[in-house]
């Protein structure tokens, strides 16, 4: 080892959750705190436009690159499964839509015996660190240091798309995060004053002046370190030397849903029997560690247009990118100022679900997958995605070596419900389109296609264009005592480790039903919380008897 340098606390991966612990764990200048990132940091102008994640995903610079193993649920294809690689993670090449789902997330997993994670324990804590534009309310906060804003263009398409699902019965709304997300609206976006605000801009810059605060960039963990089943620090491979960076109090794992468990087990706690095959020492046998794995598979229904602006004929005028080049630079608005997705919808694939298990993600585009370009015909994508899958898939590494990437399996549509809400998902779509407010622009359907009518042959079409929508959770889920799969207890620790959590997105027992970055940081709010009251729990002396 080149050298060992001791803090506190130790976080492993600067992504949407590890720069919020940062923040909060350095508040104290008492505390030492390391964060460590695997990835660089987010000087490139495309972190910063938020029309750059179509340059970032896909981008070695940007992306890790993960691919999953052949999918049989998606007639074998192979799926790119983007995750950020940058000082911000996911939140510097993500969608930038700000949701939380609705109350009953939470209230389930209370239900499930998680103290604490019901919705009236959780908003508060979105509340508190939110900068909406909306100002101070019920709901919202104002000040904090994630900033959510309006999106700052508009598309005829679009309009008209939510004038076609009132017709359809989904009803107009102004706010998708009061509890309830039913209805259609424009999304509210990670944005200020026209650019992407990541969680590296919202809660680490602020944070880089402390001077009990130290960033480690390029530093991929390798291992955790352990004596006996208590975690004392994290071996880091950076710039072709071995580092050890220890930890006084706790180690922190934030890496995210694929790379948390895969850390796990290449430091020797998951299933046992995995580790041995690949030549770990077995530290703790936990076999739910990369088990649980859950995701939004969004089908991307395809409509040509015609008589209406879409981006796709603005994307190749030359004349037109200069022009949006130009009205991004004097005025920050414009489609440079695009999420991937603008108009968002919730609502039920049949009336046997109580809350909306279908969300939308309209586009006044299309293009084959991300990173690719937009089609050379006007059109517009209404993705659609079953909010709450039963299907259950698997993170496992391949070998016993770090820079080996995992074998990620999300088992889409292996279960029948899956499969139901899938064609009665595109079943809807075609409802909706055929409403008479899109009549005038002539839709014509692209992709899966007219010509698929049966169920049989919906689910086929299902499977050819289903993806990702970048939404990984639940690999090292919380649980309680009685669950053998559980991963960490209700507080974020290690079940059977000491000195160690996990504070990501992988911990949800369940998927959220909305996009997962906020809720993301709400865990990691809350788990630095948790922390903080344990340091100060421990540190309290011991009431003497009488």
């Amino acid at each position: 080892m080149s050298d060992t340098t001791t803090f506190d606390y130790v976080i492993i991966g600067a992504g949407s959750a590890g720069c919020v612990l940062a923040n909060r764990l350095s508040r104290d200048p008492r505390n030492a705190v390391c964060l460590l990132e695997a990835g660089g940091k987010d000087n490139w102008i495309w972190f910063h436009i938020p029309v750059g994640y179509l340059f970032a995903i896909g981008n070695p610079r940007a992306d890790w690159m993960f691919k999953t193993e052949a999918e049989a649920g998606l007639n074998g294809r192979v799926l790119n499964y983007p995750r950020g690689k940058v000082l911000g993670g996911c939140s510097a090449i993500n969608a930038m839509i700000y949701m939380r789902g609705q109350r009953e997330d939470y209230d389930n997993w209370r239900q499930m015996g998680l103290t604490g994670w019901g919705w009236d324990d959780v908003r508060p804590i979105f509340r508190q660190h939110l900068d909406h534009y909306l100002g101070a309310g019920e709901h919202h906060g104002t000040g904090g240091e994630w900033r959510v804003e309006a999106p700052r263009v508009r598309w005829e398409i679009l309009d008209s798309f939510i004038e076609a699902a009132a017709e359809a019965g989904i009803p107009r709304v102004s706010d998708f995060n009061t509890g309830s997300n039913e209805g259609i609206s424009y999304f509210h976006v990670n944005q200020k004053n026209g650019r992407r605000w990541s969680s590296a801009r919202g809660f680490l810059k602020p944070a880089l002046s402390r001077p009990n605060l130290k960033v480690e960039t390029h530093a991929h963990a390798t291992r955790i370190l352990f004596e006996g089943r208590r975690a004392i620090g994290v071996e880091i491979l950076q710039n072709g030397s071995l580092r050890r960076i220890l930890a006084r109090k706790e180690v922190v794992l934030s890496a995210g849903a694929i790379a948390s468990p895969q850390l796990l087990q290449l430091s020797g706690i998951g299933n046992g029997a995995l580790l041995q095959e690949h030549g770990i020492d077995v530290v703790h046998h936990l076999p739910g560690v990369g088990e649980n794995l859950q995701d939004h598979l969004q089908l991307r229904p395809i409509y040509k247009v015609s008589g209406v602006r879409t981006l796709n004929e603005e994307y190749r005028s030359l004349v037109r990118k200069g022009q949006m080049a130009l009205e991004y630079a004097l005025f920050r608005r414009g489609p440079l100022t695009m999420a991937p997705s603008q108009l968002g919808a919730f609502t039920r694939s049949s009336p046997d679900y109580a809350t909306p298990n279908l969300q939308f993600h309209i586009q006044p585009l299309s293009l084959d997958k991300f990173g690719e370009d937009p089609h050379p015909f006007p059109a517009f994508t209404a993705s659609v995605c079953n909010l709450r899958p039963t299907s259950r898939g698997s993170v496992r590494i391949r070998s016993g070596t770090a820079g080996d990437l995992p074998s990620i399996r999300p088992n889409y549509l292996s279960t029948q419900e899956d499969q139901q809400v899938a064609v009665d998902a595109l079943r809807l779509v075609r409802r909706i389109v055929a409403m008479p407010a899109l009549q005038k622009y002539r839709p014509e359907e692209y992709k899966p296609g007219a010509q698929l009518t049966t169920d049989a042959e919906l689910l086929n079409g299902a499977r050819d264009i289903g993806t990702t929508i970048f939404h990984p959770v639940g690999t090292a889920r919380m649980g309680i005592d009685s669950d053998p799969m559980a991963v960490t207890d209700e507080r974020l620790r290690v079940r059977g480790i000491e000195g160690l959590r996990v504070i990501d997105a992988s911990i949800m027992p369940t998927i959220t039903s909305g996009n997962t970055n906020s809720p993301t940081l709400m865990i990691a709010d809350k788990g630095a919380a948790m922390i903080l009251e344990d340091q100060a729990q421990a540190s309290r002396p011991a009431l003497r008897s009488a």
